[in-house]
């Protein structure tokens, strides 16, 4: 069995400052011995990562479409922002990446989803992310768990860390895996260990954005 973490920014993501060495570092200071790299739109900070710890690093992205963000793992070419969920979804499946749905329910963030939307993909997907640790009100991973069972979906949990001291706090033990399919496969043995993040957390992300938007100002 491992530990995996399945939910993280890096540098690259627009409300992160974590450079991907330093997530390396967490992680494995945390005991975590798998970490998909999600940074919002882009895989740039993953393939950094992944440079770095080939063995340990899964590249992923978190893509927001024109309903929702969506959470993909294994994935090997860049699915940009801005898509019909269809349309991001088949891109994925064109590169056997394993799609789950960010914290469909958590309306206190961008990306959250639409109940009906939601449905309309849900024989799309592989899975749902039940836990984030993000979620400032409990009773939206209980919904996401929900809604997984419901449709009979894979659960996944995380993070959502964009600071280091985020890394671990909900992660998923589970057989070792190599590709997709092996994930899918060990996703149904898993086991989460989940726990929501204090909400200061969320003045990391507002922080590295008004750090990135004065270093704009005084380059330009």
């Amino acid at each position: 069995m491992i530990r995996l973490e399945f939910h993280t920014h890096t540098i690259f993501s627009p409300d992160s400052l974590t450079p991907p060495e330093r997530l390396l570092e967490a992680c494995r200071r945390k005991g975590i011995d798998r970490v998909v790299v999600t940074d919002h739109n882009t895989i740039r900070g993953a393939l950094a990562a992944r440079k770095l710890a080939p063995e340990m690093v899964i590249v992923g992205e978190e893509i927001m479409t024109t309903r929702g963000e969506l959470l993909a793992a294994f994935v090997r070419e860049e699915v940009p922002a801005g898509l019909e969920p269809a349309e991001a979804i088949a891109r994925l499946r064109d590169q056997a990446a394993f799609i789950s749905v960010s914290h469909p329910f958590d309306h206190f963030r961008g990306g959250s989803w639409r109940l009906e939307d939601l449905k309309a993909i849900a024989g799309l997907v592989d899975a749902v992310e039940v836990f984030n640790s993000r979620c400032l009100d409990p009773r939206f991973n209980r919904r996401a768990d929900e809604f997984a069972d419901a449709h009979d979906l894979l659960k996944t949990a995380g993070s959502d860390a964009h600071g280091t001291n985020e890394i671990g706090r909900s992660t998923i033990r589970l057989e070792d895996f190599q590709d997709a399919s092996a994930l899918r496969e060990s996703l149904k043995k898993a086991a989460l260990d989940t726990r929501l993040s204090p909400p200061w957390v969320m003045g990391i992300s507002r922080y590295a954005k008004i750090i990135k938007a004065w270093g704009k100002i005084v380059k330009s």
